[in-house]
């Protein structure tokens, strides 16, 4: 009998179909419905690119325009939630209080009971409406700042920028963020996504799979991985330093985060767009030394290690050049996620058979259990 092949982190293992999205090795491009997202991401708004993700199709000037308005009619959250998140401590980490919300979100559905597919679309835009308001509510409240209502007269972006800081920033910022949340709304079988489709999987909610992949999402090998890449800008801290920290930091065999990907072998395609806007960014704001760093430190990655950066290393800086909080950039990747995440779960519903792998046992063999008295 031929000894089983065990596939740590179920790595190349294909475990089920999908027609949401797909890396293409052959032109080294993400795809979502077949649309490079690098084309998507230029010529695209964000709203433009969630009705594509949920509906297969670019939505027409009617239909962009429909559920743009019935999104900004959602923004607002109960007094309820409101009070929650303005309980939370100051000192917790937003991605723990958005993980709290939005399991409230789910307690406050009366319809519970209701399971099918235009259903969970619904709770799906919903969530995309209120996630933004959930994370500016928090950044106001840990900052001792009154809470800014949304505005149903801005757009996505331009009101999650009002509501952070009351004022909608330079039209080179919006467009930096929106490429940012263009770039991470969606990509295959990734952690956080495969774990929102095994809750489902059991027939659990649509809230709880989304909670679940905030939950994954949190974690530094993951989407927690952009604030790390800032964290490493801010310790090295010039230019002049960059490349001696890298040759340390491979000598001694550290995590460098921010480089390499489980999917890409000759670079994250995304890569290029995002640091196109964080040079904008940059330029914008003359704080090239982090781009600089970053140059630096990817040739060396690359010189010694033939390793490329991944899409979390140029959105980190970008988003530190935007004014934000470094712990704020995974609720960021959560914003544009949902779209991605629920696209799936509803993917799971449509043709679902409970995700069971099997585990190999390395244990103990069959033992028989000895009476306390008799164990001394």
């Amino acid at each position: 009998m031929s000894e089983e092949i065990i596939h740590h982190g179920l790595d190349g293992v294909v475990v089920d179909t999908t027609s949401v999205s797909k890396v293409m090795p052959e032109i080294n491009s993400l795809v979502y419905r077949g649309y490079p997202v690098q084309e998507l991401s230029e010529h695209c708004s964000f709203e433009e690119v969630a009705w594509l993700i949920w509906h297969g199709e670019l939505p027409t000037a009617k239909e962009l325009a429909g559920f743009m308005e019935n999104g900004r009619n959602q923004r607002a959250i109960s007094k309820e939630l409101l009070e929650v998140i303005q309980k939370s401590p100051r000192t917790a980490h937003p991605m723990d209080v958005l993980r709290t919300a939005v399991s409230f979100l789910g307690s406050e559905d009366l319809e519970m009971d209701k399971t099918d597919a235009t259903t969970n679309l619904k709770r799906s835009v919903s969530m995309m409406a209120k996630i933004p308001t959930i994370i500016a509510a928090f950044y106001r409240h840990r900052k001792g700042q009154e809470f800014i209502p949304s505005r149903s007269d801005l757009g996505f972006v331009e009101n999650f920028f009002h509501m952070v800081f009351g004022k909608v920033p330079a039209p080179e910022v919006i467009k930096a963020f929106e490429v940012s949340m263009i770039l991470y709304a969606e990509h295959g079988f990734n952690a956080s996504t495969f774990t929102t489709r095994v809750i489902v999987s059991s027939l659990s909610d649509i809230y709880s799979g989304v909670v679940g992949g905030i939950a994954s999402l949190k974690g530094p090998l993951h989407g927690g991985a952009n604030e790390a890449v800032m964290h490493m800008l801010l310790e090295i801290g010039e230019p002049a330093r960059a490349k001696d920290w890298m040759l340390a930091a491979l000598r001694d065999k550290r995590v460098v985060m921010g480089f390499g990907h489980r999917v890409y072998k000759n670079g994250d395609s995304r890569v290029p767009t995002m640091k196109k806007y964080a040079r904008k960014m940059a330029e914008f704001t003359g704080s090239k030394k982090w781009l600089d760093i970053e140059d630096t430190l990817e040739a060396v990655m690359l010189e010694q290690k033939n390793i490329h950066p991944n899409l979390d290393f140029p959105s980190g800086p970008a988003y530190y050049m935007m004014g934000f909080d470094i712990d704020m950039f995974t609720p960021f990747f959560v914003m544009a996620r949902i779209t991605g995440w629920t696209a799936h779960i509803l993917e799971q519903n449509a043709n679902n058979r409970l995700i069971r792998p099997l585990s190999k046992y390395t244990g103990a063999g069959e033992r028989r259990v000895v009476p306390l008295k008799q164990r001394g």
